[in-house]
């Protein structure tokens, strides 16, 4: 029975397509659907695992990767702009207002 591990999927909307990253790997795919991206990704892993050697499998995994948030001061045009894309306002510091997503990726 094969083992299994996790990593990391980063899955984020480019056109029409959803682009899929493993950053503990440096892989990436793509597909139509949040879902097809996810599988497509896992393919690529586990296509890399049953071709690459051993050294090759441990110069690129990555073992420590974090995925966080940061909040960053915007000007007031450029939060308006972020505003039509789906960010909402989280704070105001001065003339400047803070902005980060709210939404999930539509299905």
């Amino acid at each position: 029975m094969a083992s299994t591990m996790q990593l990391t999927a980063i899955i984020e909307r480019e056109g029409a397509e959803y682009i899929s990253i493993c950053p503990e790997l440096d892989i990436a795919s793509q597909g139509a659907t949040i879902e097809k991206a996810c599988d497509n990704l896992q393919e690529a892993i586990e296509l890399f695992f049953e071709t690459a050697d051993s050294s090759e499998i441990a110069t690129r995994l990555h073992d420590e990767v974090f995925v966080t948030r940061v909040e960053v001061a915007v000007g007031r045009d450029l939060c308006r702009l972020l505003g039509d894309h789906g960010f909402e306002v989280v704070g105001s510091v001065a003339a400047t207002r803070s902005c980060r997503s709210g939404q999930q990726a539509p299905p």
